[in-house]
């Protein structure tokens, strides 16, 4: 996993490729890497977000992609501040083990690790049985969420 250098920019993106609409993080984190974006640190992490906490440790700002399960329309995008609030109960970040994406930033939050600045996309899976592939309003939410992390990092990188 390559470390980021501090003032950096860490893009993770999670999920399982063999999980259906759980791979949607790692859907979107390979489009924005083939978009060979300067002084972005991109990392590709399991649904069990094992290290996020060690990964995000000297980067300044941290943007997270996974899938949710919630009783949203599948494709639903959600955008949470994680610094300005602790990411509502009613929508499950999917992970097939029980320490995901939500419990890490709680703990960093109790821990004082949370980065300076950490923006969270969720976006809502409508299947996640082993073998399937994205869903297609899922696929549709790809192309979005690239152009809204495409936006944040040109956002970031104005003086």
């Amino acid at each position: 996993m390559p470390e980021p250098s501090p003032s950096s920019l860490l893009i993770i993106g999670v999920g399982n490729e063999f999980r259906g609409d759980d791979a949607v993080g790692l859907a979107v984190i390979r489009l924005l890497k083939a978009k060979k974006v300067a002084q972005v640190t991109f990392m590709e992490a399991d649904s069990g977000c094992d290290m996020l906490l060690e990964s995000w440790a000297t980067a300044e700002k941290v943007i997270i992609i996974d899938a949710v399960s919630s009783r949203a329309k599948p494709g639903t995008i959600y955008r949470f501040d994680a610094l300005a609030q602790p990411i509502p109960e009613s929508c499950a970040f999917y992970s097939t083990h029980a320490f995901g994406i939500a419990q890490n930033v709680e703990l960093a939050r109790v821990l004082d690790q949370l980065p300076p600045s950490m923006t969270i996309y969720g976006i809502a899976g409508e299947h996640f049985t082993t073998g399937a592939a994205l869903s297609l309003p899922v696929q549709h939410a790809v192309d979005e969420v690239v152009a809204l992390i495409m936006l944040d990092i040109q956002q970031s990188n104005e003086p």
